[in-house]
């Protein structure tokens, strides 16, 4: 499955990494893109193994505000 967050605050490449790092630790994932211009990100992952609003409680675990588009 491949879902598209938005997700604010993101204000360098270093929260980039942060929002990239805290998503590939969830199971299932299998690719996370994030833009920082257009404040987004696209996660393709098992959805057998992990939920949209587990990525998204992560994303707001490590410090920016999300939500499932």
């Amino acid at each position: 499955m491949k879902k598209e967050f938005a997700i604010k605050g993101m204000t360098c490449k270093h929260c980039v990494a942060r929002v990239e790092e805290g998503i590939n630790s969830l199971p299932g994932i299998e690719k996370v893109k994030i833009n920082l211009k257009k404040e987004n990100g696209v996660v393709k992952f098992d959805e057998s193994q992990v939920s949209p609003q587990a990525i998204a409680d992560k994303v707001t675990e490590v410090g920016y505000a999300t939500e499932v588009l």
